[in-house]
């Protein structure tokens, strides 16, 4: 015969499953709401956009059912380890800026970007002929220190598969107070609105369906690791190296956290800061 006991103990784990089964619910229908809004508008922008694309996970129960006894089975799984090391001691930038740099970038040399990341160096091949504007920007803003010490902020791994970076306020609200227009919208590369593995583009707030927004980038970029439906609507002014991919790679494997509602963005599960962001030219 069950005790009273008993009983609540099993009563107390049955509602425990209930709940845990309600939030992974909540969390596969937020997933599928985001990527469906992400497919349709692109990256997560900047700004109030970067707001409206995300929308929020349902809320969890009230605070009392904390309250219900949990049996170690069925505890809820442990997030995967960080596979990244600990940032370099330094503090992000706050500097801002009322307007673009002059345009000093020599189309007809090679640029590269390196950035070194707690979990390894991801370097990248600029496309300053294509781009000028963009690369231009980078370079600047490399030189100013800007990207040092920042977080990429957001990790898509549903309907798009990108990370974002650029943001030294972390939240991808922040900018470098000027923006850039759009370039190289009809790379080659882009074929079939798919912007492939190993692409560097642009965040911007572009709005597709209001067709509003053009020529609205800043400092956000994202970097696909792998290949990603979006419309040419964000300009490609880079590509990763292979070594840069397995890095990428890496980041990605360890997977993404729950959308914050506050921000909208779906960090990643590894600790992903720019250490030191260097542009050169050749």
């Amino acid at each position: 015969m069950v005790s009273q006991e008993q009983r609540r103990r099993q009563l107390a784990r049955e509602k425990f499953l209930r709940q845990q089964q309600r939030r992974t619910e909540a969390r596969r229908k937020g997933r599928i709401r985001n990527s469906v809004i992400a497919s349709a508008l692109g990256v997560v922008l900047v700004g109030s956009l970067g707001l409206y694309t995300a929308g929020a996970f349902d809320q969890d129960e009230n605070t009392s059912n904390a309250n219900a006894e949990v049996t170690p089975s069925a505890e809820a799984p442990s997030k995967a380890p960080d596979p990244c090391e600990k940032p370099a001691q330094g503090k992000v930038a706050t500097k801002t800026w009322k307007k673009e740099p002059a345009l000093s970038v020599d189309k007809s040399a090679k640029y590269t970007m390196s950035l070194d990341t707690t979990c390894g160096t991801i370097d990248l091949a600029l496309k300053a002929s294509a781009a000028p504007h963009t690369v231009n920007s980078f370079e600047f803003l490399a030189g100013e220190g800007y990207f040092d010490h920042s977080t990429c902020h957001r990790l898509t791994d549903t309907g798009i598969y990108v990370l974002q970076c650029g943001d030294p306020q972390g939240t991808g609200t922040g900018g470098p107070g000027y923006t850039i227009p759009d370039e190289n919208l009809k790379d080659k590369s882009l074929k079939g609105n798919v912007y492939p593995a190993g692409t560097v583009a642009m965040a911007n707030q572009y709005n597709a369906q209001a067709q509003q927004g053009r020529d609205s980038g800043g400092s956000q970029f994202f970097l696909v690791y792998q290949d990603s439906q979006l419309p040419p609507d964000y300009t490609p002014f880079g590509t990763v190296s292979e070594a840069g991919m397995k890095v990428l790679k890496k980041i990605a494997d360890a997977g993404a956290q729950p959308m914050d509602p506050a921000t909208g963005n779906t960090a990643p599960n590894a600790t992903v800061v720019i250490n030191k962001a260097t542009v050169t030219k050749s």
